[in-house]
């Protein structure tokens, strides 16, 4: 399993931009920055970042998520969960991990693990 890195541009594999609209199901084994609109599923070992101009509406299973935007749904990260004002978070947060800055908005619950989430045995489960 991957640790965070930092966000560099040159970091990142995959890139959706601003004014982007995407609906479906995302997969990916990289870091990918979201700024434009998704709706729907979101699933990786690796790291999620959603700058500030995004809209994500669905479910997300990641290794590690940093997150600016606006969100609406269920999230599961591995290792932790950054919410970076000025992020606008309603629904539900699974992780070992969370930071909350100052100014985000957060409307929902948070189900706090001792250790890193196993993904594979919550899909199993269901």
């Amino acid at each position: 399993m991957k640790k965070p890195v930092s966000i560099e541009k040159a970091d990142i594999k995959a890139f959706l931009g601003p004014g982007s609209k995407f609906e479906g199901k995302l997969s990916f084994d990289e870091m990918v920055r979201l700024d434009g609109s998704f709706v729907g599923e979101i699933n990786s070992s690796d790291t999620l970042v959603v700058g500030d101009t995004a809209v994500i509406e669905g479910e997300i299973n990641v290794g590690a998520l940093i997150l600016s935007g606006q969100f609406s749904g269920n999230v599961k990260a591995t290792t932790m969960v950054e919410l970076r004002a000025p992020a606008k978070v309603e629904g539900t947060i699974e992780t070992p991990q969370l930071k909350i800055e100052e100014k985000v908005i957060f409307n929902g619950q948070v189900k706090m693990t001792s250790g890193p989430l196993d993904l594979k045995a919550k899909k199993s489960e269901k």
